[in-house]
């Protein structure tokens, strides 16, 4: 039986009706951000679009990669206040919460941190090296490369520890891959927020399919590689992941197959609405059936462990490692094939503007 989404989808198509999200609301919203600044402020925040650090992306904290445009928490209430509408727009609801969530992880790492130097269980010398990492709510950049408008090409990015959210937009058509999220920690242990999980179901409903396995379908998805240190297509992996492993959507029975797509679903439902139907429309396309689902590591929470999400037109990236090798710091990655930083629709407009 189809699922929801799937009858959802299907009923678009066949009425005709497009649910492809305009560019002119995020133009809006981006406009009314920039009026905000002042003029140094920018000056500072913009930058050419054949800027080349437009592709250049890291998670790594400010301390050890600086990054570009202009630090947010430069930015008055005002600014902040419209900022944040921007994100509303590009964003879901639940995407929108686990950026935001994810910046304030910053503050809550920095208070378990605070908290362990004052029980002396780290010493001094530990304590200043991790303050100099300089993570923090207000320690993420804002840059924008061209002019939003409906003519041009522009594009737009928030990064920094854990977060790397990139737009691309030309004409009418906009892209947001790669995106990146992480979370250290995946799960606080300690402080008042002890508990919290913010990157959960995309753990979760890993989990939930490989124990859902059976023993030869379970042999088949798990590769016998060690965990890597990070995802794969990390900042600096210049090449492609071409090769596909681990098992086949099509060898799975019907309740593995609803698993796997509510992996798939958890990370492309972080874009707002109608830009995620587009997504989910392209794989059904593609046939879920041709996605393959592979893991490496641990079968169980807390220990170190991966996975990897491969299909024609999407990779889906997750890895539970850590400097503490304990399985609780969560890197994750969703990328659109051949469409990085908006290759794809950048190729598809310089070709029209060749034409006219």
């Amino acid at each position: 039986m189809k699922n929801i989404m799937t009858l959802f989808l299907a009923g678009i198509l066949i009425s005709g009706t497009c649910f492809c999200q305009s560019v002119d609301s995020i133009i809006t919203e981006a406009d009314q951000f920039l009026n905000s600044l002042s003029e140094k402020q920018q000056a500072i925040i913009n930058a050419d679009f054949e800027d080349s650090l437009r592709t250049k992306w890291t998670n790594l904290p400010v301390g050890m990669a600086p990054r570009p445009g202009l630090r947010y928490g430069e930015l008055s209430e005002e600014s902040r206040i419209k900022y944040h509408h921007l994100l509303s727009n590009i964003l879901s609801s639940q995407g929108y919460l686990k950026v935001t969530s994810i910046m304030t992880l910053d503050d809550i790492l920095n208070e378990i941190y605070d908290t362990a130097h004052r029980k002396k269980e780290i010493d001094d010398k530990t304590y200043q090296e991790i303050r100099d990492l300089n993570w923090g709510y207000e320690n993420y950049f804002v840059s924008f490369w061209g002019e939003p408008n409906i003519t041009e090409t522009w594009g737009m990015k928030l990064e920094g520890h854990h977060i790397s959210l990139n737009l691309t937009a030309t004409g009418n058509e906009f892209s947001l891959t790669p995106m990146f999220l992480g979370t250290d920690p995946a799960e606080v242990h300690t402080t008042k927020f002890a508990g919290l999980r913010i990157l959960n179901k995309e753990e979760d409903y890993g989990f939930h399919l490989i124990n859902s396995l059976t023993k030869d379908q379970k042999s088949m998805a798990t590769l016998s590689e060690e965990v890597p240190a990070d995802i794969i297509t990390n900042p600096n992996f210049k090449g492609r992941l071409t090769e596909y492993k681990g098992i086949k959507s099509g060898q799975m029975n019907p309740k593995q197959k609803q698993l796997l797509k509510f992996i798939i679903e958890e990370y492309i439902n972080n874009l707002e609405h109608e830009k995620a139907a587009e997504y989910l429309s392209k794989i059904e396309k593609s046939g879920i059936d041709n996605v393959y689902f592979a893991w490496i590591g641990s079968y169980q929470h807390q220990k170190p462990h991966y996975y990897i999400i491969n299909g024609p037109d999407f990779i889906i990236e997750y890895d539970n490692v850590g400097f503490q090798k304990n399985g609780n710091h969560i890197h994750t990655i969703w990328r659109e094939k051949g469409n990085d930083f908006g290759e794809d629709i950048l190729r598809n407009h310089y070709v029209l503007d060749h034409k006219k």
